[in-house]
Parts: C-alpha cells; structure tokens; sequence
C-alpha cells in the first residue's frame, strides 16, 4: 500500500492519479476527505499532519508515502510562519511514519540556488524538510525541481495569466537568472518509479528539462506558443514586494502564494547533475512540448484569452 499526503493539491493530485492508472494499491490522505477527487480503487482517509490526528491510522500497512504538503500562507493567528508549520508537520509525520514501519517517504522540492547565496524563506524550508525526511526515514527519496510546466501548476499558470493579460512585459533584474523547467509528466514519472530504484533510496536528486531558459526566455517562448505578440520591457531592479503585489493583482493569485515564488527566482536554479535521468533511465521532454501539452490542457477545462 502507498499513502499520497496532500492529495487535494496539485502535485499529490496528479501523483494519485498516475498511481491508480497503473493499478497500485492507494490510499489518498486528507484533512477534509470529501474535497478529494473521486478516483477508482483508491481509499481516501482523514488525518492532519499539522496536528498528528489521523497520522498512524493513515499509514498503517503502507511501505511507501509520498510526503507531497507544503505551507505557503503567511502567518497565522498563532504566529507560525509557513516554514515553521512545514517543520511541525514534517516532524508529526516522520514519528507517526516510524511508528508504522514505514520504509520509505518520497518528497519533491525546490532546487537549491548556488552556493553562497541567500535562500529564500520558501525554499530553505523545503531543504530543511528534505533534510528531516532523509535523515528520519534513511531510505526515502527526495527529488528537486524547479518550474513544473503543467495545467495546474501554479508557477506555471502565473506565467500564462501574464502574457494574457499583459501586451507590454516589464521583466525585473530577475529575468537573467536561469533555470531548467521540466514538464510535469516527467516530474511524475519520476515519483511514481522512486519505490522502484533501489540505487535512489536515500538521495537527494534534482530533476529538471533539458532546456536552459533565463526567466525572460521562457515568457517569450510562452508567448511564441500561445500565438501572441509581447514587448519586453527590461527593469534594472527587482523590487520583489511591489512587484509581487503587481502580479498577484494582475493574475488573480494570492500574494502569500505569489510572494514566496518570486522570492525564489533571485537567482540560477540549476540542477546539480543529471544523476536522476541516468538512474531513472529517463529522457525529459522539451520545454516547448511541455507548454503546448500544457495549454491544450488546460483550454479543456477554460478559454484562454490570448489564444
């Protein structure tokens, strides 16, 4: 049995559903059951990581549990930040894990940015949960990645609301900085085979595309591909709080949400190595068949202006 944490969010959502199309026995866990999506064959539990409840209950029986939940709120009326929640939850999760025999967690994070650089609070709190479920539960997994090119995805959706919504582009200092965006089929292939590569029990392992994108490139590319025209306007500063706020307004996203992304992309976030695509024996797709994959996607479900 393999337990999905955070399955009512993006990435435990789609992890649920590549699992059960392939038929594995799985148990999707949430605070509040009844917001979760129906899916064939998969038991749905309540418990909260948060607060421990339900925790032991919901990993009974279970070999493997994909830890796939993060804070991103701003403080609540307790004061815990979003990293001190993740490091509460993490902390409830690895006891009740142990206590159930467990074997292994499998995460997925933020690539770390080059050493010597200042992290972003959203991004050392996802190392410091990665650090906890790898030294708590030695045989787990814990993948990085940088951008996940997906109809659901949030970072992914902030960049098309943009280019939609905006004909001229003011591109921050920001814009410079690199990164390697995978599309989000392959970042779940990569979660769905991790109980299956012995050689990846207790590693860290980024994941990414093949392509190297500076952030003004992959707006343009976005652009290219939604069949739009944009004009670049260049910014010799970053202002991240005004500029976030800009954003959240115009994309319709929460500023807590936004915020803690934008913060993130002071800097290159590239992969340490390609050690996950040997292991895995997988060959990642390019960023232009992950956006156009992407944004067919997504016009299933609703009209995009700008196309």
């Amino acid at each position: 049995m393999e337990l999905v944490t955070g399955a009512t969010g993006y990435v435990g959502g789609r992890v649920l559903e590549r699992l059960a199309r392939e038929g594995r026995p799985v148990r999707a866990m949430a605070r509040d059951p009844s917001r979760l999506a129906e899916v064939e064959g998969v038991e749905a539990v309540r418990a909260d990581v948060l607060s421990g409840a339900g925790l032991e209950a919901a990993l009974e029986g279970c070999t493997t549990a994909y830890y796939l939940v993060h804070s991103m709120e701003a403080a609540t009326d307790g004061g815990w930040s979003f990293g001190e929640r993740d490091r509460r939850a993490v902390r409830n999760f690895t006891d009740a894990a142990k206590r159930a025999g467990v074997e292994r967690a499998v995460y997925l994070g933020g690539i770390a940015p080059p050493a010597g650089t200042t992290l972003s609070p959203h991004l050392a709190s996802r190392l410091e949960v990665e650090e906890i479920l790898l030294r708590e539960l030695p045989g787990s997994v814990a993948f990085r990645a940088s951008i996940l090119i997906g109809a659901r995805s949030d970072s992914f959706r902030i960049l098309v609301r943009l280019v939609e919504r905006m004909r001229l582009l003011p591109f921050p200092a920001w814009r410079r900085n690199r990164t390697r965006p995978i599309d989000e089929r392959d970042a779940l292939e990569y979660l769905a085979r991790a109980p299956r590569v012995p050689e990846a029990a207790g590693r860290s392992l980024d994941i990414a595309g093949p392509d190297m994108l500076s952030y003004a490139e992959m707006i343009g590319r976005i652009a290219e591909l939604m069949g739009v025209g944009r004009a670049p306007l260049g910014l010799g500063i970053s202002q991240t709080p005004a500029t976030s706020a800009v954003v959240s307004a115009i994309t319709g996203q929460p500023l807590e949400l936004v915020r803690p992304l934008m913060e993130s992309l002071a800097s290159d976030l590239l992969p340490r190595d390609d050690d996950a695509r040997r292991l895995f024996s997988l060959r990642p797709r390019s960023f232009d068949r992950a956006v156009e994959h992407a944004l067919l996607e997504w016009e299933r479900a609703e009209p995009l202006g700008a196309r």
